[in-house]
Order: structure tokens, then C-alpha cells, then sequence
């Protein structure tokens, strides 16, 4: 995956009703290395990575590149936001568009912040690269996410097997309305 282009960033940090979208610092790492080791979180992503191998391979400041954003509720890290371009996608239809993907702490599930903080991101996005599609891809079997990228305009592309299980693509297009 390659970074947003000519997008200057980071940004100055988003912010919603409840929630700030800003750049990772070295106070997120605890919190980050939980989530990729969070059990619940991956779920549906081929399983948590070891917690070992993350206290000893995570920089202090981690995941710092463009299109990455911290989901920060009260000043702690509840959940990420990425945007990337899909450049090595597994489907031609995804390749070279920009992939929204998230990930949120369980203890941050079923209040919203989820939508929350994806709604700003693609707003933020249609700022700075008006008329830019969007693609997420999530197993199928993961309703919740399914019904979040439902709610975020998202609309189905074409479903595929991989990793051991059906996925589903969507795109939101460019001219999507806000949330």
C-alpha cells in the first residue's frame, strides 16, 4: 500500500461530537500493541498477532504514516482509522483506489464511534481528494462491519473467497453524501 500522494500530512487533528482523528504518538502504544494483539478485534482478520512480538517490534511512535489516523476518545487511543491506496489489492476492482479500513478496541464497540470516526475521515478525505472512490473490504460473516459500511454509503462490489472465507467488496462513490 502507498500513502495518500500529494496530501500534505498530517493533517491538524479532526474533530467530531466525541472523538479526535490525529496522527499516532508515543502515548498510543500500549494501546495500540492491545488492539493488533486484541483476540475479539481480529476476529475476522486472521487472528491477533503475539503480544511478545509486538512489545519488541512496535516503534514508539507507531503506525506514523499518511492515511493513518488514531481514534482518540478523552485523550486515549480507542481505535485507528486507515486510508490507503489499495496498489497490491487481491481484486482489480479495488486496485489503485484508496481502502478505508478501522479497527476499534472492544471496549469501543456498539456506541458509534466507529461511524463516527469513518464519517469524518471520508469527509476529511473528500476535502483534500474531491471526487476520490473508496473501497472497504471485510468477511462477509462480519455483520457488524457489514452494516457499518451500509451506513457509510458503501455498496456492495462483489463478494470473493479468500483467507479461508467469503469477503465482501464495496466502494463508496465520490459522490456520496455525508453521513
Amino acid at each position: 500500500m502507498e500513502d495518500l500522494g500529494s496530501v500534505t500530512w498530517p493533517p491538524e487533528p479532526i474533530r467530531t461530537e466525541r472523538l479526535v482523528l490525529r496522527e499516532p504518538e508515543a502515548r498510543d502504544r500500549a494501546a495500540f500493541i492491545e488492539l493488533l494483539a486484541s483476540p475479539q478485534v481480529h476476529t475476522y482478520l486472521g487472528g491477533p498477532r503475539p503480544r511478545d512480538e509486538l512489545e519488541r517490534g512496535t516503534p514508539e511512535i507507531p503506525q506514523r504514516w499518511p492515511g493513518s489516523f488514531v481514534v482518540d476518545l478523552d485523550g486515549s487511543l480507542i481505535g485507528q482509522v486507515l486510508l490507503r491506496r489499495a496498489t497490491g489489492h487481491r481484486r482489480p476492482a479495488a486496485a489503485g483506489k484508496l481502502d478505508l479500513g478501522y479497527l476499534f478496541l472492544p471496549q469501543a464497540w456498539g456506541r458509534g464511534y466507529a461511524a463516527e470516526a469513518c464519517a469524518a475521515a471520508l469527509d476529511w478525505l473528500a476535502g483534500v481528494l474531491p471526487g476520490e472512490p473508496v473501497v472497504l473490504t471485510t468477511q462477509a460473516a462480519n455483520t457488524a462491519s457489514m452494516r457499518l459500511a451500509a451506513k457509510l454509503g458503501f455498496t456492495e462490489l462483489e463478494r470473493f473467497e479468500a483467507w479461508g472465507a467469503e469477503q465482501w467488496l464495496g466502494m463508496r462513490s465520490p459522490l456520496q453524501g455525508r453521513l
